[in-house]
């Protein structure tokens, strides 16, 4: 457990991608069977402990310290786990463990455990630990590890473990189960690859770069078609041998929350597209209509019927038993105009190409799309094939350009993991009301685009003009005179009835300090309006 322990604090103080795949390949290497399996479903999360629950890993804390100091101690901290293993008293010297219990140890005590016998057993193993374990087990049993490692970065280090393309774990990974010893196994060259175990597998999907200065430069138009990029959720639909799986472009399983879809998948092929809500035939809906959906285990009938999920088609990887990747562009796309004859159009439907006559033509529809919900165009060279990752040459994405609003800092709260001794996250607003009498009111929440000496100032400014606290979150001093600018960037914006100001934004992000700008120069909230109108 120790062992697990010390990589997820390395984990948390590397900030570098190298200098995690790193730490990530030598455990991997240096940690037996089933530890670093149980660890690697750890990261993926795909490993279940049902017999605890954050619920009751507070009532098991309160009951050992101070309840209103806990809550002051998290409110600093920032971090359940982490405040959580710093407070937990040490057991008396005749209840201390001689030896650290391993991952498997551990793993398989708290999965033998029933619900009522869950807490109990957490306890006697934090108990027996020190503070390094405690924080691990925390972890383990609350879910979400926030030691900035994905999924995917964690398949990357076992490609890297076993020196093969992340492409084939990719495609074992739904056909594996934890502890994974056939995996590592055969990336140590002690077994043979693992048959492919299960039907409906998911494909790695192909990425596209954007586009950049000078790239279009190099580049001959009539070598390349072109595709209206639709702002939904990139899926893939897979039905092979009765099984029917709908997946994220990260190869999670879907398919869920999408019930409606999954019914109309009665073919045998693997299809890339795009995941929307509406009317195929008419106007879809918007972003914010496809999150009532979005990471859900269940939708209620009355959910599907107000946004029914359809997807709009890119490609064909695989039809009946014959691998279509390898094909070109051209010919996937012949093959998918057909195949879209034989499917339910009110599920599926096929993705238009845009025809241009040159990039200043492209430029132009790119800048004016003739549907709000598209964001920009992808460029398809017409010779490639179906290349899992983000090749450099065969695919762009030339999106609009964001949209921009000044507003003022209303409120910060603390960042989680390392940022948790940083006011990282902000939320922001803009004026309404008339001359004299305006008022701000919060049009959005970001948490990235600064850069870490922006942090540091920001963080300065919030603790120095803060006028109310709530928990975790201040109040920072916003009126005509005195208040932070913040130059916001955006991709779009949706009506909401959860918000005062009736609007919200679509991936908000600080663009600029201004630290020039008076707040009563910020923006109105009729300029957003005027957006959405």
């Amino acid at each position: 457990m120790n062992r697990f322990a010390e990589l997820l604090d390395r984990l948390v103080l590397t900030p570098a991608r190298n200098g995690k795949l790193t730490l990530l390949v030598d455990y991997f290497r240096t940690t037996e069977d089933p530890d670093r399996g149980l660890a690697l479903s750890a990261i993926t999360g795909d490993l279940s402990i049902a017999a605890v629950k954050p619920a009751m890993l507070r009532a098991l804390v309160t009951e050992r310290m101070d309840p209103v100091l806990f809550g002051y101690s998290y409110d600093y901290v920032g971090d359940l786990a982490e405040t959580v293993s710093l407070v937990w008293p040490d057991p008396p010297p005749h209840l201390r463990r001689n030896r650290s219990p391993s991952l498997g140890e551990v793993v398989g005590a708290l999965q033998a455990a029933s619900r009522s016998d869950g807490p109990t057993v957490l306890a006697r193993l934090l108990d027996g630990a020190g503070i390094e374990a405690r924080f691990a087990m925390i972890k383990l049993v609350t879910g979400g590890l926030r030691i900035g490692v994905s999924a995917r970065l964690a398949k990357q280090a076992l490609a890297d473990f076993g020196k093969v393309e992340v492409a084939e774990i990719e495609e074992l990974w739904h056909g594996l189960k934890p502890p994974y010893v056939e995996l590592f196994a055969w990336l140590e060259g002690k077994a043979p690859k693992p048959e492919k175990a299960a039907s409906a597998l998911f494909r790695p999907v192909m990425l596209s770069n954007p586009v950049e200065d000078r790239d279009l430069e190099r580049l001959d138009p009539v070598d390349y078609a072109a595709e209206w990029k639709w702002d939904g959720i990139r899926v893939q639909a897979v039905s092979e041998a009765g099984l029917r799986r709908l997946y994220s472009r990260t190869g999670d399983d879907v398919s869920g929350a999408f019930p409606d879809l999954v019914d109309a998948m009665d073919f045998s092929a693997a299809l890339d597209g795009e995941l929307l809500v509406g009317d195929p035939a008419a106007a879809t809906g918007t972003f914010s209509d496809l999150q009532q959906r979005l990471n859900r285990k269940a939708v209620s009938p009355k959910v599907r019927e107000r946004y029914p999920a359809f997807m709009r088609c890119y490609d064909l990887l695989q039809l009946g038993d014959q691998d279509l990747r390898p094909l070109t562009f051209t010919e996937r796309r012949r093959r998918l105009e057909s195949f879209m004859l034989t499917l339910d159009p009110s599920r599926f439907d096929l993705s238009p190409l845009a025809p241009f006559d040159g990039w200043a033509t492209l430029d132009e529809m790119r800048k004016n799309p003739p549907h709000p919900v598209i964001e920009g165009v992808m460029l398809k060279r017409l010779d490639s094939p179906y290349v899992a990752g983000r090749p450099k040459g065969p695919w762009f994405k030339w999106k609009r350009d964001p949209r921009t609003v000044d507003a003022v800092l209303m409120y910060a709260q603390r960042g989680h993991g390392k940022r948790s001794s940083f006011y990282s996250d902000y939320t922001f607003g803009v004026w309404q009301g008339d001359a004299g009498e305006e008022e701000l009111v919060p049009v959005g929440k970001a948490y990235f685009g600064f850069t870490d000496e922006e942090l540091k100032q920001i963080d300065k400014y919030v603790r120095d003009n803060t006028i109310e606290r709530f928990g975790p979150v201040r109040s920072v001093r916003a009126d005509r005179e005195k208040g932070l600018v913040l130059e916001v960037a955006f991709e779009g914006l949706n009506r909401s009835t959860r918000h005062k100001s009736g609007v919200a934004m679509r991936f908000p992000r600080i663009s600029r300090l201004r630290w020039d700008k008076p707040p009563i120069e910020a923006d109105r909230l009729a300029t957003l309006q005027a957006l959405l109108d």
